[in-house]
């Protein structure tokens, strides 16, 4: 039996690449959106206000602006549907709710739904320790210009994989400026760049005395998102209350679970 989806930021890029994915593959069935706007005259309805569904779904992957989270959220809980989230941008007290809501329903969290980004991880976490002494650490991405958090959910995430690998830990300097404002050792530096159509670009680099080490992800084009996305939620399906994230995906591949 297929897998009955939501998709919220149904209208949106990503919203529609994962549709397409979708219909493609008889595991899932989209059964409805959520948006900006109602629009019934698609492939599966959509709605401004959540609460407007009526059809049930087994998963709701959302891929929304983040100002449209708590409402979908809300929705998710209210109805007891499993939730993958993708958005990025999320306050504070998004995560906050995150938390909290994971107690009540199967609540899956990531900024980057690419398997390579969640690899790359992996690499990072083995490799940040050993190169803690005598290395400067810096964080550079890249996306479209349509693109608006920066840096990215994905920068960051590389960042605390890195920090959290660290025994000393650094502060995120996201905004180099001045004539006077040498590199601290306490610090990761984090570049945003906005420009054309670009999926996603990011790179690690270890900066050492006469040595470079980088490491590096890019993105041709979005469906390696909605792939992910796709693999979460049917992953999701059925697991019990609680927060998981791409590194519990990983593991259960690789019979860490």
């Amino acid at each position: 039996m297929s897998l009955k989806l939501i998709i919220s930021g149904a209208l949106g890029a990503m919203g529609k690449v994962i549709a397409d994915a979708a219909a493609a593959d008889p595991d899932f069935d989209v059964i409805a959106g959520i948006d900006r706007e109602d629009r019934m005259d698609g492939p599966f309805p959509v709605y401004e206000d959540p609460s407007n569904i009526t059809e049930k779904a087994d998963v709701i992957i959302d891929f929304s602006h983040f100002s449209a989270f708590p409402k979908v959220f809300g929705y998710a809980l209210k109805t007891q549907t499993p939730i993958v989230v993708a958005t990025t941008g999320l306050s504070e007290d998004d995560q906050a709710q995150i938390e909290a809501g994971s107690e009540k329903i199967p609540v899956f969290k990531s900024a980057n739904m690419s398997l390579g980004i969640n690899v790359l991880i992996r690499a990072l976490q083995a490799a940040a320790p050993a190169l803690e002494d005598g290395f400067d650490i810096e964080i550079s991405e890249r996306h479209h210009r349509l693109k608006k958090d920066a840096p990215s959910g994905t920068a960051l995430l590389l960042a605390d994989a890195v920090n959290d690998s660290l025994q000393n830990k650094k502060v995120y300097n996201c905004a180099r400026e001045g004539r006077n404002v040498p590199r601290q050792d306490n610090e990761i530096g984090i570049t945003a760049m906005r420009g054309g159509t670009i999926a996603g670009e990011h790179t690690v680099l270890f900066a050492g005395e006469d040595e470079l080490i980088e490491f590096k992800h890019t993105a041709l084009s979005k469906k390696i998102f909605s792939t992910g996305a796709l693999k979460a939620a049917r992953w999701l399906s059925g697991r019990e209350p609680g927060l998981y994230d791409m590194q519990d995906l990983l593991d259960s591949q690789t019979g860490d679970e």
